[in-house]
């Protein structure tokens, strides 16, 4: 069992606040990264376990030296698509990592300014809204009473899942419906929100392992929606997006990292008891390794960096009005690159 404590993750509580200090210390405005340097924003959850292992194994620096090139990499941990979005844009850091909700909102915002695309996906994986609250059997249960937690309201890819979710139910004009009852709360602190039970917070909209760790140690917890039933089956729901300057200017910093995430999906494919064990380190992570370990090798996730089944998102924020450009293609938003090409 996983005791409460073990959920609220200090270790990673500490890491966000040290990430927006330190995003708060750095100057302002749209200067990039030279060639040779690359800073990089991660957020919570399995998700991010690419990140993770290209960390932990120095995948950058190695593909880095391979084409000539010592990159110092820099990692700052943040909540929220909103939250890296802002840093990206003021020049904090070269590469964001979110949901392709916040990539299509930042792409859409940015054209013919910074030209923000997406550079990879980090592999597909089913979010879980999950509730707490046994009467809730499907979103239409959903009362003023409740709170509904994800990393940003109206932002994120939960909150943009939901919305569409919201859209299928009750038509396009209510699309938004439930952001009322959505709260912005880290996926740590979600958790353990769901798993203790008498907050205000009865459902989180989270990732793994969050939400299998709810489902777990909650006998009350249950899914209520799967991001996969709203998108049409397994699809790309976090992915990696960096500004066109940051593109063009350090072409090679670019490729080592897209080379060094392909090599980590491929590590993770080839040793996911290695990759666990990266995880539990680089988070400081109590979770379950066993359960860790089922996550992980789930048939309905996937490690990889070619994006699957993102266009769909899109094309909905365009039709409630959230975008103002309609993406017709994935190289509409996302950079050219051979890894990705094919993705969709």
């Amino acid at each position: 069992m996983i005791k409460q404590r073990s959920l609220l993750l200090p270790r990673p509580a500490v890491a966000l606040l040290a990430g927006l200090a330190m995003l708060a210390a750095l100057p302002a405005g749209p200067a990039a990264a030279a060639e040779g340097s690359l800073r990089i924003a991660k957020q919570f959850g399995v998700v991010y376990l690419l990140l993770n292992v290209a960390e932990d194994q120095k995948l950058i620096e190695k593909h880095g030296r391979a084409a000539g090139l010592d990159i110092k990499v820099e990692y700052l941990q943040l909540s929220g698509g909103s939250a890296v979005n802002d840093a990206l844009l003021s020049g904090s850091v070269d590469i964001g990592s979110a949901g392709v909700g916040p990539l299509f909102t930042l792409w859409d915002r940015t054209r013919g300014r910074q030209n923000v695309r997406g550079v990879a996906s980090l592999g597909n994986f089913p979010y879980y809204l999950v509730s707490n609250r046994p009467e809730v059997k499907s979103i239409a249960d959903f009362t003023d009473k409740d709170r509904i937690a994800l990393p940003a309201v109206g932002v994120s890819v939960q909150a943009r899942i939901l919305q569409w979710a919201s859209a299928k139910l009750w038509g396009d004009k209510e699309f938004a419906r439930l952001d009322r009852n959505s709260v912005a709360v880290p996926h740590p602190e979600a958790a353990a929100a769901i798993i203790k039970g008498g907050t205000e917070i009865t459902a989180h909209f989270g990732n793994p392992p969050f939400q299998e760790q709810e489902l777990a140690e909650n006998p009350n917890a249950r899914v209520v929606l799967s991001s996969y039933d709203v998108q049409g089956g397994p699809a790309s729901s976090t992915v990696l997006y960096a500004t066109e300057k940051f593109y063009k200017d350090s072409p090679k910093s670019y490729q080592a990292f897209v080379d060094a995430l392909d090599e980590a999906a491929r590590f993770i494919a080839a040793d996911p008891e290695r990759a666990a064990d990266i995880y539990l380190r680089a988070n400081a992570s109590r979770i379950d390794r066993a359960l860790l370990l089922k996550v992980i090798k789930s048939p309905d996730v996937t490690f990889k960096v070619e994006p699957q089944n993102t266009l769909g998102l899109g094309q909905f924020m365009h039709r409630v009005g959230a975008i103002k450009n309609e993406p017709r293609a994935l190289s509409d938003y996302f950079f050219v690159n051979p890894r990705v090409a094919a993705g969709s």
